[in-house]
């Protein structure tokens, strides 16, 4: 989630200078943390260039629709998740207004295409860990492609969410790192309750690995009926490290939702080896027939930044998409940058919603498969 204005070669001075710092979130969590558990052995079953294509085929959004969800006057939206309840769409979204820090927030729509702002699910602490940032994205959301609801599943009876959270103002301010927290009613516009244990995970912890020393970002948090690592609970987040600040993403696994072991000793996709400046983020985990298939967002190993997706059948070994972008700038208001996914199908029509930075600032818009602007709108292009 890091901030693409910033120039790349300021970019390589701030993560030596937090990598010359030690991360404040919980010094005790650098203590009587679980191992952490290796990748599994044997030769992997993995996802063949024909199954790639036809993934790309089935998840491709060429129509842009334009932005649904504008900012305020000094504000900062990103990182959108969608949801049904009670019959109608709820979007899961965070804003940083004046760059004080991310605060959580929720929107409303009936068709996917309308949203309506109702307010704040996670606004500042402002005090402890995660005083000035709260960025929150939904946990346990439904992972199948097709004959998705869309809704929300439970656990111990409460709804859950994940978010980045940090002590210090300002834009995606190092070090941050992951707490969870639960309500009664996702669709309620109050305070989410916070974990006690935050944070669940920290790059102050003892177990921390290599590509996660410096900030842990945004994760998202599946239930796995499975148990394909050996645990109901799957969370996939990217993490940052020195020398360039480039980020990839890793797993970690829990029982309860509470205790988090992290899985293998590295990331499981990367795309560093393109380019140390490398960015890969933001994962969506979704179940397209037996194959798992990650959303996630590049940037500076190729141009801007875009939207792509790799596949993988144990969740461990991954397949990365080299084709087409899934979506990319293009428009006015994607210019800069079109990235940070969160990807659905509903009535046969796939929604793709992302963070977009052009002329109208950082907002959320919305691809899809089929063009569904106004006739006139399609008319004129």
């Amino acid at each position: 989630m890091s901030d693409f204005k910033i120039s790349v070669v300021s970019l390589a001075v701030l993560a030596l200078l937090c990598a010359a710092g030690s991360p404040s979130l919980h010094a005790e969590n650098a203590t009587e943390r679980p191992a952490v558990l290796p990748f599994p052995t044997g030769k992997p079953r993995l996802v063949s260039n024909q199954t790639m294509r036809e993934i790309h085929a089935q998840v491709q959004t060429p129509h842009k629709y334009g932005v649904v969800l504008p900012a305020a006057e000094g504000e900062l939206l990103d990182c959108p998740n969608v949801f049904r309840h009670g019959g109608r769409w709820f979007m899961v979204f965070i804003a940083n207004k004046d760059k004080v820090g991310y605060e959580t927030h929720l929107a409303v729509s009936d068709d996917l295409l309308q949203w309506e702002r109702l307010g704040p699910i996670l606004p500042f602490a402002k005090t402890g860990w995660d005083a000035w940032q709260a960025a929150g994205g939904l946990a346990l959301y439904d992972p199948r492609w097709d004959g998705a609801t869309h809704e929300l599943g439970t656990h111990e009876g409460k709804y859950w969410l994940s978010y980045l959270g940090g002590e210090k103002q300002g834009y995606e301010p190092d070090p941050l790192a992951i707490g969870l927290a639960h309500t009664a009613d996702p669709t309620a516009v109050r305070p989410w309750t916070r974990l006690p244990e935050n944070p669940v995970l920290s790059p102050a912890q003892a177990d921390t690995r290599d590509f996660e020393h410096t900030t842990l970002y945004k994760s998202a948090i599946i239930r796995d009926e499975a148990r394909t690592l050996g645990a109901p609970f799957v969370m996939a987040y990217n993490g940052k490290a020195p020398p360039y600040g480039q980020e990839q993403i890793g797993l970690a696994i829990s029982d309860d939702l509470r205790t988090w072991r992290r899985y293998g000793p590295g990331p499981v996709v990367n795309n560093v080896g393109t380019s140390p400046w490398a960015i890969s983020g933001d994962p969506q985990l979704v179940k397209l027939g037996d194959v798992w298939v990650m959303f996630y967002f590049g940037a500076f190993w190729k141009p801007g930044a875009f939207d792509t997706f790799a596949a993988s059948y144990d969740l461990v070994h991954w397949t990365k998409w080299d084709g087409p972008h899934l979506v990319e700038p293009g428009e006015s208001y994607d210019k800069q940058f079109a990235h940070k996914p969160w990807v659905l199908k509903h009535d046969g029509v796939v929604y793709h919603f992302y963070c977009a930075v052009g002329d109208q600032g950082r907002v959320i818009a919305l691809a899809t498969s089929k063009d569904l602007r106004p006739k006139e709108e399609q008319r004129e292009n």
